[in-house]
């Protein structure tokens, strides 16, 4: 598969697992759909792709990863009728912590900006160095 085509199905994997989460047709309990299918990489000979999952809650994702690696059979039987290729790639899922650390680091860089001296404003930082 050449790689625009591999980025196009990527595309439309990660859509469709994104609504099939979304609109709760996954039926295991374990899955929150609040998480984010942020991307996912497809072999080059489409046999088999890891699904990236994330949320800023890592207790639920961890239990929503499970959830959706039990129903992968279901998820790779939808992909079957949505998408055009020669085979339907085998499932894995996989935590990603993009979301939660980035929540981690605003978090943190709010914690700095409250601690600084009253009065002194954020361009007056810049503008004495």
């Amino acid at each position: 598969m050449d790689a625009i085509r591999l980025q196009k199905v990527e595309e439309q994997i990660r859509e469709i697992i994104a609504r099939l989460i979304l609109e709760g047709r996954v039926k295991d309990p374990r899955v929150n759909t609040a998480v984010s299918i942020t991307r996912v990489e497809l072999a080059r000979d489409g046999s088999h792709a890891r699904v990236f999952v994330s949320s800023y809650i890592d207790t639920e994702l961890t239990q929503t990863v499970q959830g959706l690696q039990h129903a992968a059979g279901f998820i790779q039987a939808q992909l079957a009728q949505h998408i055009h290729t020669r085979n339907t790639p085998k499932l894995s899922f996989i935590k990603d912590e993009g979301i939660r650390k980035s929540v981690e680091i605003i978090n943190t860089i709010d914690k700095l900006l409250d601690n600084q001296p009253p009065g002194q404003s954020e361009t007056e930082d810049h503008e004495s160095e």
